[in-house]
């Protein structure tokens, strides 16, 4: 699960992701559990849309913005049965994460040492999420959420090192997670498509793309 990633700014992902201007509020450039941060979502006529909103989705049915547990992460396969995901993932309510890198924890020593990654190519990551508009219907106030997906990553070469291994469980059945990265030319197929075309994306990030190492 990542619990913590390093934004763009505002230029860099209007750079990479080619959408006009948007002026939005200012984000912390470190990003941890229900900070503020950048996602992307469709907008009207298909366009790209930069929205600034809190990391961690908060449903539609909540009676508070404030949850008694976490939802930065979205386990892929629960997605279609868990409450608090399945309205925005049934609708289509899927977002691209930009990430300059992001952190997890590796175990292989014994102890925990955080590792980064990055792209080999120096680009962004747009990592899977979903995303929902939240009201208060008491106050009127409107609040903007998102998650990440993940998926399991027991054979991934890399993201199968990270996280605490579970005594309980076999070592080739750990369910070591990792997140989804959206690449270019699947961008059209994951905020456009249906749910199975978008199902078809969700898999770790292919092992030549990915520079990890020691934060």
């Amino acid at each position: 699960m990542c619990t913590r990633y390093i934004s763009p700014d505002q230029a860099a992902i209007e750079r990479a992701w080619e959408i006009g201007r948007r002026n939005q509020p200012k984000w912390a450039h470190e990003l941890f559990p229900r900070a503020q941060g950048p996602f992307l979502r469709l907008g009207d006529g298909g366009s790209l849309d930069l929205i600034v909103g809190t990391w961690g989705l908060i449903p539609s049915w909540s009676k508070t913005s404030v949850l008694k547990y976490a939802t930065v992460n979205c386990r892929s396969e629960e997605v279609e049965g868990k409450p608090t995901f399945r309205d925005a993932w049934c609708t289509g309510q899927r977002c691209i994460i930009p990430a300059l890198s992001f952190d997890e924890p590796c175990w292989e020593t014994g102890k925990n040492v955080w590792w980064r990654f990055r792209r080999r190519d120096g680009l962004p990551w747009g990592l899977a999420g979903l995303w929902n508009t939240w009201l208060d219907r008491s106050t009127g106030e409107v609040i903007e959420s998102y998650t990440m997906l993940t998926v399991n990553a027991d054979e991934h070469p890399i993201m199968s090192k990270m996280h605490k291994p579970d005594p309980k469980l076999p070592p080739d059945r750990q369910d070591k997670r990792s997140v989804v990265a959206i690449e270019h030319r699947q961008i059209e197929q994951w905020l456009h498509g249906s749910v199975q075309e978008a199902t078809e994306l969700l898999a770790p990030p292919a092992f030549e793309l990915i520079d990890g190492g020691p934060a």
